[in-house]
C-alpha cells in the first residue's frame, strides 16, 4: 500500500479515507473500549490460558499498561492479525522514519487527560470511565506525585505492520529454556537493593522453599541448591511479591500469601517471574505452570471470600475488576524491575534508526541477534 501523506492528524481513525456519517464521541470510543476490555478479562478468568497469552504479549509490550496491552490483543484479534510488536502514534511513527499505510484503520488504547493538582477544572471533564477501564498503573509515579488524573479519553496508536518506510529494529519473539542471560541476577539483586532489601543464597530456607522474602527484616532469601536458571526464576518471583505484597499493601494481603496457601498474590508474583524472564529471552511456561494454571480459581475465590461488604468500596468488587487490578498490578511491577534490568526487548516502543543500522552491521550481541530490521520492501531477518 502507499505511504499516507504527513499532514494526517493521528485522531483518523482510517488513514487516507474520510468515514462516512459522523465519527464517534470521546464517550462512545471509551465505552467501546471499555466493554472490550471487560471482555477480554472474562474470557481471561474463563480460560486461564489466556492470562497466559495476556502475560506473553505483555512480556513484548511491557512499556505499556496492562489494560492498554488487552486492548491492542483484542482489537488485533478482531482484525485476524498477529500480536502487536511495536505501537505508536501517528507523529512518532514519522519521527522514526516510517509513514502509516493507507487505508490502514487506527488502534485504541486509553490516555489519562491530567491537570495541575491547583488547576481548576471544568466539572463536566472531570467524568471517568467505568473502574475497569480506569489503569491506574499508566502513569509514572512522580508524575502522579505532581499531577491528578481528570479523566480519559481514546488516542490512537498504529502497529509497526501497519507502516513503511525507514528500517526499524523490531522484536522478534524467541525464547529459550535452561540459560539465563550474563547479569540478570545481578541486575535483580540490584533492583532488591534499589528497595532496601539484601539477597542471600541460602542452605537453611523458611520452610524449606526454594524462596522467601522476609519484609521485617529486609531480606530475601533464594535456595542455594537451585541451578543458574531457577535461582534467577526464585528471585524473580520474590521480587514480585516486594513490588506488591509488603506489610502495607491492602490488596496482597486481600489476595492471601502463605507457605500453605498459593492464593491470588502467589498467581501475581509467579506472573512477574514468568513475564520478567520472558522479556529477557527464557520460556518459563512449565515451570510456572502450577501457579498460572490456578488463576481463574483463585480470581473466583477472592470474589467469594469478600467483596461485597467492601469496608470503603475502593476494593475491587467484582472478578473482571479483581483480574483488571491484578493485571495492573503485575505488568506495573514487571515494568519497574524491567526498567532496571533493561532487557534487549524493546517492550513495544520503537527504537532508533541508529539501533537498526547498529544491527545490520553485526554490533549487536546476544538475544538481540534474534530481532528483525523491517525495511521499506523486505523483512531482514538476522538470526
Amino acid at each position: 500500500m502507499a505511504p499516507a501523506t504527513s499532514n494526517h492528524p493521528d485522531s483518523k481513525e482510517e488513514v487516507g479515507r474520510h468515514p462516512a456519517g459522523p465519527r464517534p464521541s470521546n464517550e462512545d470510543r471509551l465505552a467501546g473500549l471499555t466493554q472490550q476490555l471487560q471482555t477480554l478479562l472474562e474470557n481471561a478468568i474463563s480460560t486461564p490460558g489466556r492470562w497466559h497469552m495476556l502475560l506473553d504479549t505483555s512480556a513484548t509490550l511491557w512499556r505499556y499498561s496492562g489494560g492498554n496491552i488487552a486492548l491492542l490483543i483484542a482489537q488485533m484479534e478482531d482484525r485476524g492479525q498477529q500480536q502487536p510488536l511495536l505501537v505508536a502514534g501517528f507523529r512518532e511513527w514519522e519521527r522514526h522514519g516510517r509513514n502509516v499505510l493507507k487505508g490502514e484503520h487506527a488502534l485504541w488504547v486509553l490516555a489519562p487527560r491530567t491537570a495541575a493538582k491547583n488547576t481548576e477544572t471544568n466539572p463536566e471533564a472531570d467524568a471517568k470511565p467505568t473502574p475497569a477501564v480506569a489503569d491506574r498503573a499508566s502513569t509514572g509515579a512522580n508524575e502522579a506525585d505532581n499531577r491528578r488524573i481528570i479523566g480519559w479519553r481514546a488516542q490512537s496508536v498504529f502497529d509497526v505492520s501497519q507502516t513503511d518506510g525507514q528500517p526499524i529494529y523490531i522484536p522478534r519473539p524467541m525464547v529459550g529454556v535452561g540459560s539465563s542471560p550474563m547479569g540478570l541476577w545481578s541486575s535483580l539483586v540490584k533492583f532488591a537493593g534499589n528497595h532496601g532489601f539484601t539477597v542471600e543464597r541460602s542452605m537453611n530456607q523458611y520452610g524449606l522453599s526454594s524462596g522467601y522474602t522476609d519484609f521485617a527484616g529486609r531480606k530475601i532469601q533464594v535456595g542455594a541448591w537451585l541451578g543458574q536458571e531457577e535461582r534467577v526464576a526464585v528471585l524473580a518471583h520474590e521480587l514480585g511479591h516486594v513490588c506488591l505484597h509488603g506489610p502495607n499493601d491492602k490488596l496482597g494481603k486481600l489476595y492471601g500469601s502463605d507457605l500453605d496457601h498459593r492464593g491470588l498474590a502467589e498467581v501475581e508474583a509467579e506472573s512477574v517471574a514468568y513475564m520478567v524472564l520472558r522479556a529477557h529471552g527464557i520460556d518459563r511456561s512449565a515451570q510456572s505452570g502450577s501457579y498460572l494454571a490456578g488463576w481463574a480459581d483463585q480470581v473466583v475465590a477472592v470474589e467469594q471470600s469478600r467483596l461485597s461488604d467492601s469496608p470503603n468500596g475502593k476494593e475491587p468488587a467484582s472478578r473482571q475488576e479483581i483480574a483488571r487490578s491484578a493485571l495492573a498490578r503485575v505488568t506495573s511491577a514487571c515494568r519497574s524491575i524491567l526498567e532496571v534490568t533493561q532487557p534487549h526487548n524493546l517492550g513495544g516502543k520503537p527504537a532508533t534508526f541508529s539501533m537498526a543500522v547498529a544491527h545490520e552491521r553485526g554490533d549487536v550481541t546476544g538475544p538481540a541477534a534474534s530481532q528483525q530490521v523491517v525495511g521499506t520492501k523486505s523483512t531482514i531477518d538476522a538470526s
